[in-house]
């Protein structure tokens, strides 16, 4: 008689979620987006399953001093369109970096996570601070190296 294999399945209630520090000063946007995007859907643990948040808790400080390759800093264009005849927006990497640093990374990991309930309840946990200082000591956030 043979024994089959049971596939664990991870319940939500099971996850258990850190709170992780990345530092983004001299990084690749992309590199770096990747890497955030694959911790907060939990792929680094063994426990990760497509259909459950199993990710952690990321907090990525000094976003305004993040980069990009190439000549890609006036060339990359984010646009936003309103619906509405002549309301297309259009902003470089450049302008957005110098106003709103956050967006720039939060743009990047949003398109590397699914889209739908799932996804908007894994990039609730992903906070971006321009600088290096963030307000989240009181969860003893620890350093990850990217």
């Amino acid at each position: 008689m043979q024994k089959t294999q049971k596939t664990h399945y991870t319940r939500p209630a099971e996850v258990n979620s850190q709170w992780l520090v990345v530092d983004a000063s001299g990084k690749v946007l992309g590199r770096l987006a990747s890497e955030v995007a694959k911790i907060l859907r939990g792929k680094h643990k063994p426990s990760f399953s497509t259909s459950v948040d199993t990710g952690d808790h990321v907090i990525v400080i000094n976003a305004s001093k993040v980069e990009l390759t190439g000549g890609k800093g006036s060339s990359k264009i984010y646009r936003q369109y309103s619906g509405y005849p002549g309301g297309l927006k259009e902003t470089t990497f450049d302008q957005l970096i110098r106003k709103h640093p956050e967006r720039v990374i939060e743009k990047a990991v949003w398109g590397m996570l699914p889209k739908g309930p799932l996804g908007r309840e894994q990039i609730k946990k992903l906070k971006v601070y321009a600088g290096p200082e963030h307000r989240h000591e009181a969860q003893k956030p620890v350093a990850h190296p990217i």
